[in-house]
Formats: C-alpha cells, structure tokens, sequence
C-alpha cells in the first residue's frame, strides 16, 4: 500500500460517513485533497493525516470525535494494520509489513521509470540558462547554474512536462566587436585594446584563427575584424559546448541572438515584429522621436524604451523578441536562471509577458542564484581574472562539483570545501549516496555467489524496523520528485538521496541478505535482496536527476 492507494481508502471511509452528518451536502473532495505525511517520530506510524480536523467544521462534529470513527473503520481494509487518533484529531495509521513491503518488488519491477510521475503533464515550458556571451571560457559563476538548470529539466520531464534547456547566445552588439579587435590585437603583438578581453585565451584564440586564416593581417581592417570575429566565436562556442558536455549538461537548443536581428525577404526582422504586436496589445506609445513600451503597467519600476529616437532598438527589443519567439515555438511557460546581479530583469521580462497579453505571475518565471566560492581555487592561467569551470572539473571532478553545487538552495550564497569534495569518507555527502549505492551492488554480488536470488518474494518478512524506515523513505521518492519539479528545487532530491543512503547504511547494519556460515537461505533472505535492490534502483535514480554518476563499485 503506497501513499495514494491509502488516501483512497480513507475517502471511501470518509465518504459515508459525511453523508451520514450531512446528508444533503456533498463532501466535495477526491482522494488529491487527503494529504498523508511521514511522522517525525516513527512510534506514532508510518503514516499520519489531518482529515478529520479539516472536516469536522464542515460536517458540524468534534474534530477527535470524528477521527475516531475514521480510525475505526480504516482498520478494515487491507493492508492498515492500526490507526490511532492523537492529540486534537490526528490520525496515525500503521501498514501491516506485507502491505508496505510489496513496494520493494514493484521498484524492482518499474526499475528507471520509478519516481517519474504525472504533476506536470500538458506543462510546456523553457529553461534558460548559463548563456554566456561567446567571447569567453565558462568560469565558476557559470557552474552553478549549469548544474541547476540541467536538474530542473531533468525533474520537470521527469514530472511528464514537456521541457527544454536552451541557451542563449548572446553573439550580436558592441560585446562582439571588441571580441575581434581583441583578437586581431593580439594576432598583431599589439596590446589588448581599451574595453577589450584580456588573457592568455585570447592569444590562444588568435593563434587559432590565423591558422584557420593566414592572411588575417593582410586583409583590409573592417574585414579582418570581420573574420576574426567569425573564427574565433565559432572556436569559443565549441569549447564552451565542450566544458558543458564535461559537466554533463546537454542543451536542446542554442539560440543566437543574432537571428532576432535578422532581417525576412521583406525586410522584417524578429524584433520589427515583436514591437508591431506589443503595440497591438496596447501597450507600446511614441514619445520625443523614440518608441516606449508602458511596463510600469505590470510592476516595473519605469517604462522602457524599445526603440530610440535615432531608430537603434536597445537590449530591451531584443529580450521582448527572443520572449515572444519562445511562444511561437510551442512554450506558454518560460523560466529564465540568472545571476545574483540581474535583479533588474525580473519586472523586465514579466513586463514584456504582460505587455504581450499573457499572465505575468504564471506564464514567465526568473530565478536568481547567489554566488558560490570555492576555497583555494586559482585564478585562470589563461583568463587570469577568472576561476575556469574546466579547471574546477579538473580539480574536483563533476560528480563531486554537480551534487555540492545542487544539495542547497540557489538563493543562499554557497561556499564550498574542495578537501571535503575530494575526500572518499561518509563526511563528504556525494561519496555518502555513491558509497551507498555501490553497496548495493556488493550486496548484489555477495548474494549471487551465495545462492541467494529473487526467485521469492515474501513481503511479509520485512519486519525489522530498520526495513519499515526504509520502505517509508522508498515510498516517498515519487512526491519528492514532483515537488522538486514543481518549485524548482533539485536540493530536495539530493538531501531525500542522503536520508536514504543512512536509512540503507541502518538496514545494512542490521539485517542480513546473505545468511550466516552454514545457515539456510530463507525467505526473508531472498525478500530482503528485492529490497536492497530497489533501494539501489532509487539511489542511482535520484542521482541520474541530479546529473550525477552512480558507481557500481568503489
């Protein structure tokens, strides 16, 4: 019996029982609304709710009163081994161990496809994120995001959304120009010019483009700035793309900036578009030779101007075009991950979303991630202002980088401890849950060389407390999936992993798989290798949500 088959059970007993107090008025609820928790202190049961105290008003009865008749009657159904009723009218029920334990074989059963689930079916959304301008290496301000980007995915398809990871880049403006006069500089031996990206990358980069090119300085100025440009932002991409396969962060879609900037056959660019339907919508308006768009009708702290006076568009355009060419492409919902220093986006873009007729506060969300620091991490030889994510996957590795990153909250500051991360001890959480893991595969293997298999399964043995612990934390990892998804919030998921890696370390300790010396293989023996396995199934689940490797030894 799982979580949802006892709500249902608790509204068939609910059911008669109000229309016994009112039996005029429909009870007015499904088995969604009766919601089950774990109790802090597993004495009191393996499940508890507060059904009775949120209906007893409604039904004119005494709230304990009320339990009591529930507790009563949920007995009866198979699988509910208790139910008592505490303090003011909750109720706390206890599973009998066949009930709870046949969760082991259908984990085993349902294998990678357990903890998926339906709360987010018919949701269409797209998540941006990292984006970083294409002038430079990816460095530690980019690492956290790309980890939480990429799990937020993970759990939203996870959940039955129909989700992207896109990136944005941001290859058009004055960024772009003083990337290639950066490199045509540094292809000359000359200084890196005012404004310009400095750093050994950048002479790498020009190396590059004049093996690509060798008549990059004999061409005319404009159009050595021109391949430059072309070359060394095609070079760059790639190793971006590169570093991101390393952290095992795949996009869906790498959007250039420049597309929206583009112009049609008729001379119509993405954003000539973008500012035609804002006006339709009401909410564009001419002032002194520029074109405004009236934001601080939805929250903004003033109203933006979209087009200048001198008919050049400000960034402003371009992020209403690229919003807008989201929902063209099927996405009513839009998450944007940015930095702690783009705090100014947030009325922006949900201006742009109720400028363009749809709902600020549903259909565009942005959240902010605070900085993270590593101690003792070097500055970049080659960047030599910065902390290269290439360098910190070479330093801590990316399973050990991607979990520390994602085991707490985006909007608290992070500072993390490489000499914990390297450490392969129960102190460092990412080696707790693979050291966890593994463990069940050396149970596995030690259950195989002593003859014990799954050719039985009787639920009913798994009395041990240490097992009915773990087959409660086993049966939560569908919810804390959903609701990992539906907050957005990849922590929860790692933490759930660390609860149940010492759940699994406590059952370990105290329960046997393979029987002792000359003992017989039992029962509860072969039962208890369904268990481990199906911890072993969730363990390497919870990880794949979390970009990160499940190890079968180590």
């Amino acid at each position: 019996m799982n979580p949802d088959t006892l709500a249902e059970a608790l509204l068939a007993v609910v059911t008669p029982i109000a229309a016994s107090l009112r039996p005029d008025e429909a009870l007015g609820i499904d088995a969604s609304d009766i919601a089950l928790e774990r109790p802090r202190n597993r004495d009191h049961g393996d499940w508890a709710s507060n059904i009775a105290m949120r209906l007893a008003k409604k039904l004119g009865t005494n709230p304990r009163e009320l339990a009591q008749r529930i507790a009563d009657e949920i007995v009866a159904v198979d699988g509910v081994k208790s139910a008592e009723v505490a303090g003011p009218g909750f109720i706390n029920f206890r599973l009998d161990a066949a009930a709870a334990g046949v969760l082991a074989k259908t984990i085993v059963d349902t294998g990678i496809a357990y903890g998926t689930n339906d709360s987010q079916a018919g949701v269409s959304v797209n998540v941006e994120f990292v984006s970083a301008n294409p002038t430079g290496p990816l460095h530690i301000a980019h690492t956290r995001w790309a980890a939480l980007g990429d799990s937020i995915v993970r759990l939203l398809l996870a959940s039955g959304a129909n989700a992207i990871r896109e990136y944005y880049i941001n290859d058009a403006g004055a960024q772009m120009q003083r990337f290639a006069s950066s490199i045509v500089a540094a292809a000359k031996g000359e200084p890196t010019p005012e404004g310009g990206y400095p750093g050994q990358y950048i002479v790498t980069l020009a190396e590059r483009v004049v093996e690509a090119r060798p008549d990059l300085l004999e061409l005319p100025d404009a159009e050595q700035l021109k391949v430059a440009e072309d070359f060394a932002y095609d070079f760059q991409l790639a190793e971006i793309k590169r570093s991101l396969d390393r952290f095992n962060v795949p996009f869906d879609v790498w959007f250039s900036e420049r597309t929206l900037h583009e112009k049609d056959a008729a001379g119509v660019s993405l954003i000539d578009q973008a500012v035609d339907r804002l006006r339709e919508q009401g909410h564009v308006f001419d002032e002194e030779g520029a074109v405004w768009v009236r934001t601080t009708d939805f929250g903004d702290d003033k109203d933006r101007v979209i087009r200048r006076s001198n008919g050049e568009y400000t960034y402003f355009a371009a992020d209403a075009a690229y919003y807008l060419n989201k929902g063209d492409r099927g996405f009513e919902n839009k998450i944007y991950l940015l930095g702690a220093d783009h705090h100014g986006y947030v009325h922006r873009l949900k201006a742009v979303a109720g400028a363009a007729g749809q709902n600020p506060e549903k259909n565009v969300e942005v959240l902010i991630g605070q900085m993270v620091s590593i101690n003792g991490a070097r500055l970049s030889k080659r960047a030599g202002n910065i902390i290269e994510m290439d360098d910190l996957l070479d330093w801590l590795g990316t399973d050990a980088l991607r979990y520390s990153l994602e085991r707490s909250p985006a909007d608290s500051p992070l500072d993390l401890d490489p000499e914990l991360l390297q450490k392969r001890t129960n102190d460092n959480p990412v080696f707790y849950v693979q050291y966890a893991h593994a463990r069940t595969h050396n149970v596995g293997r030690n259950a195989a060389d002593s003859g014990v298999d799954r050719s039985e399964f009787a639920p009913e043995t798994l009395t041990h407390e240490t097992e009915s612990a773990l087959l409660g934390a086993l049966q939560e990892f569908p919810r804390i999936v959903a609701f990992a998804a539906q907050v957005r919030e990849p922590h929860r998921v790692a933490r759930y992993l660390e609860e149940l890696a010492g759940l699994y370390h406590r059952w370990y300790d105290n329960c046997r798989v393979t029987p002792l010396s000359d003992d017989p293989i039992e029962s509860v023996h072969r039962t208890r290798l369904w268990l481990n396995d199906a911890t072993g199934q969730v363990l390497r689940n919870g990880l794949g949500l979390l970009g990160v490797s499940a190890p079968e030894r180590m």
